[in-house]
């Protein structure tokens, strides 16, 4: 199989740090061409599912722009300009929930969208988590840190109620994993 191949690239839209759009012209394996091709462009980012010694999942219960009522979420945020995944994700983890965790582990990097670019996903497992500090987030969304047994997790992933597919990814690989 070939890769598809960009022609070239035309910026539509800057919304910079959050958000660019391009045009692209690309060629297909086929050597078809096509152009307008929209390509989005966001931050990288981390998401992190912490263990506590006891084997107790830390979650969130909170609201979201783009969601309806309330959902549950994993540790997460965007990756720094010259950050690495594992800085970012360790930082996010302290910042977040006030948590420190001395094993982590990757569990991939995903591609958001396979044909729209917009960004690509680190998951990260932090084992044996414990409480350093008060979290000191500068989300913007009202949040409240949660710990849950692994069968709450397994019932809130089997019932969608992480509504966010790549929390919902994180929180399934992560269960086949522990």
């Amino acid at each position: 199989m070939k890769s598809w191949k960009t022609l070239s690239k035309e910026p539509m839209l800057d919304m910079s740090p959050f958000l660019q759009v391009e045009s692209h012209t690309i060629q297909l394996p086929d050597g078809q061409i096509v152009k307008n091709w929209p390509w989005l462009i966001s931050p990288d980012f981390v998401n992190v599912v912490a263990l506590t010694a006891e084997s107790e999942y830390l979650c969130f219960r909170q609201t979201k722009y783009s969601i309806s009522g309330i959902t549950l979420a994993p540790v997460g945020g965007y990756i720094d300009p010259g950050e690495m995944p594992l800085t970012a994700a360790k930082r996010e983890l302290l910042e977040e929930t006030g948590y420190k965790a001395p094993h982590w582990e990757n569990l991939g990097k995903f591609s958001v969208d396979g044909n729209r670019g917009n960004g690509v996903a680190y998951f990260f497992l932090a084992r044996d988590a414990f409480q350093v500090t008060e979290p000191n987030a500068d989300d913007l969304e009202e949040q409240a840190l949660m710990i849950l047994s692994r069968a709450e997790v397994e019932a809130a992933v089997m019932r969608g109620a992480f509504k966010v597919l790549p929390w919902q990814a994180i929180m399934a690989i992560a269960l086949l994993r522990c």
